[in-house]
């Protein structure tokens, strides 16, 4: 297998954590986004999506979701799940990380994107140039700050947040809080069940 990531991006970081907590090491290689590298013919031949992490397994076959490639690599590494052991918590883990992109992560990106210099007329992933909205920055915000109301309720009394162990959920959500700094839209600090959290997380990680 062969990894194709840039550390710095949050889906990357993602995949990133579910690695090395889960202690899987892959061959790898940087696409530097800040020089749009994931833009350039070469990369575009391996992953025409133009996005990062792409995994490309040992037959060929290029998985470009950060949610197929952790499903694929917990199916070959069982040990210390990230993806429940019951019909339940499966289900209820990729509920959560799909809420959480819609939720938080998207949240941010569309801050991020649309106001940065470096995104102008990369408003969105991908191989399309798609322009600035300044209008969604404010939508952003809006959206993310309700995210943080809604997780913190959603944490009290409870340590992890899909299921009683930690999760891809737990990793993802303390994935989102801190690209969120990148907008300065970070938890604030009333939202003490989120950072407790996040303790939590970074420890089950050391």
């Amino acid at each position: 297998m062969k990894l194709y990531t840039f550390d710095a991006a949050p889906n990357a970081q993602r995949l990133g954590l579910f690695l090395q907590y889960k202690g899987i090491e892959l061959d790898t290689t940087q696409i530097d986004m800040g020089t749009q590298e994931q833009l350039t013919d070469a990369y575009r031949a391996i992953n025409p999506a133009c996005t990062v992490p792409a995994l490309v397994l040992d037959d060929g076959t290029v998985l470009t979701e950060v949610i197929g490639q952790c499903t694929y690599l917990e199916e070959l590494h069982p040990d210390k799940p990230l993806l429940g052991t019951t019909a339940l918590e499966k289900a209820q883990i990729v509920s959560w990380d799909h809420k959480l992109l819609n939720m938080a992560l998207s949240a941010v990106a569309e801050i991020l994107r649309n106001k940065s210099p470096g995104f102008v007329n990369r408003a969105l992933p991908g191989p399309l140039d798609m322009p600035q909205i300044p209008e969604l920055i404010d939508r952003g915000r809006t959206r993310l700050r309700y995210a943080w109301e809604s997780l913190e309720a959603e944490l009290e009394g409870r340590e992890w947040l899909a299921c009683d162990s930690i999760s891809l959920a737990d990793l993802d959500l303390m994935i989102c809080t801190q690209f969120s700094a990148w907008v300065k839209e970070a938890p604030p600090e009333s939202c003490t069940n989120i950072h407790a959290h996040t303790a939590r997380v970074q420890a089950a990680l050391s």
